[in-house]
């Protein structure tokens, strides 16, 4: 199965970076998931939760707002102003 690169980074730090099966992820037109073979996409972050599913099956949780998502050739890229992983 193929899998998608995900990275997460704020204005002064990298967040997350690693493999994933699944993005899901709060955009000013809604809420979007992203899977492998994903048509290339740039939206706009609104802001809330990012969720990110590894290949296990995990499910990693960030916060994000401001800033935006880019998807191109499985890679996903999401750059926000403000960005942090959730705690439990």
């Amino acid at each position: 199965m193929a899998e998608l690169q995900v990275t997460v980074v704020s204005a002064d730090q990298s967040v997350w970076s690693g493999a994933a099966s699944m993005v899901v992820a709060r955009t000013t037109e809604g809420e979007i998931g992203i899977l492998a073979g994903h048509e290339p996409l740039l939206a706009i972050l609104a802001a809330g939760e990012v969720r990110i599913t590894d290949p296990r099956g995990t499910v990693v949780r960030a916060k994000a707002d401001d800033g935006f998502l880019s998807v191109e050739h499985d890679t996903v890229t999401i750059v926000a102003r403000y960005a942090e992983l959730a705690t439990a």
